[in-house]
């Protein structure tokens, strides 16, 4: 098992290089008899695909989802869904100045430690681009939970915070990084309504460990914490125990019915300097990131619903 599959009752496992021949993804568990739509799945992909934001990289794809296996006249079979999207701008050539050359931050050289081998076009399996797979599975597990909304929202990008929006002062501030080769983090917060009580395990699976295992995973994320987060250090039991808005819409790692929110920490992209320069890097991951935080909820979420309805 290399850590390629995620999910339980639902489970994705994503395959392919950033400079390969394409990415995809291998869903199991969907159920049969789902309404299916090529062009829904294609808006949630150009969300995430490159070229489309101002300001971050100019690698542009069209990402067009193809379908290999697992849908029938627009109706999902019930049977393993096979999806792949082409690479079709690559430039590995622009790569050959990082085959020994490892970029802190990224997984260059623990990827050689760990395999003894590694593609360096692009950072290969460690790419950014392998959570197009990801939104993809996203699409699906929003078929199983029709009615729960999921939405990422940027309270913090570099000197901007609050309710973040890519207006003209976000976007050339984006763009000045990205003339001087430099990156920035920030911050995400999710809030997921219409959430049904008694999503979650009570030991090991707990709905919150699924949560930050999920967004952990992502690539450029640092940090998970929901409810008050940091602010439980600061207060007491007395101060916490009167409101369950406190906890985040979890209480004992299972979803108690109200809202659940949560906030992720991103950090700066690891390319910079020179090689940032050439705008086929992201100055900040976080303005595609949002549909695949949104994607991996989701995911977790229909799999834990899938669960809590074998019980029933």
């Amino acid at each position: 098992m290399r850590g390629n599959t995620f999910g339980k009752l639902f489970s994705l496992t994503t395959f392919g290089e950033s400079h390969g021949e394409a990415l995809g993804v291998v869903l199991d568990g969907v159920p049969a008899n789902l309404a299916f739509s090529l062009e829904d799945l294609q808006k949630e992909l150009d969300r995430r695909a490159p070229g489309k934001i101002a300001g971050t990289t100019t690698r542009s794809e069209p990402d067009k989802a193809e379908v290999l296996s697992g849908i029938f006249s627009s109706k999902t079979l019930g049977s393993p869904i096979a999806i792949i999207v082409r690479n079709t701008n690559q430039k590995s050539g622009d790569y050959e100045a990082w085959k020994d050359d490892y970029r802190p931050g990224h997984a260059d050289q623990t990827t050689m430690a760990k395999f003894g081998i590694r593609d360096h076009r692009g950072g290969g399996r460690s790419s950014g681009r392998e959570t197009l797979s990801r939104v993809i599975a996203g699409y699906f597990a929003g078929l199983i939970i029709p009615t729960v909304d999921v939405k990422a929202n940027i309270t913090k990008l570099g000197p901007f915070s609050g309710n973040v929006e890519l207006n003209d002062d976000v976007t050339n501030y984006l763009k000045k990084l990205q003339t001087d080769g430099d990156s920035v983090g920030g911050k995400v917060s999710v809030t997921i309504k219409n959430l049904p009580a008694g999503l979650g395990e009570p030991a090991f699976d707990k709905l919150k460990a699924d949560l930050a295992k999920a967004m952990l995973s992502i690539g450029a994320v640092v940090g998970f914490s929901y409810g008050l987060g940091e602010e439980f250090a600061h207060k007491t039991g007395k101060e916490i125990s009167t409101d369950r808005k406190n906890f985040g819409g979890m209480e004992g790692g299972i979803s108690n019915g109200e809202d659940l929110y949560f906030h992720l920490i991103f950090k700066p992209t690891s390319t910079v300097g020179d090689k940032a320069t050439s705008g086929r890097h992201d100055p900040c991951i976080i303005p595609r990131a949002l549909p695949v935080v949104e994607a991996m909820a989701k995911v977790v979420l229909a799999d834990h619903f899938l669960r809590q309805r074998a019980y029933e």
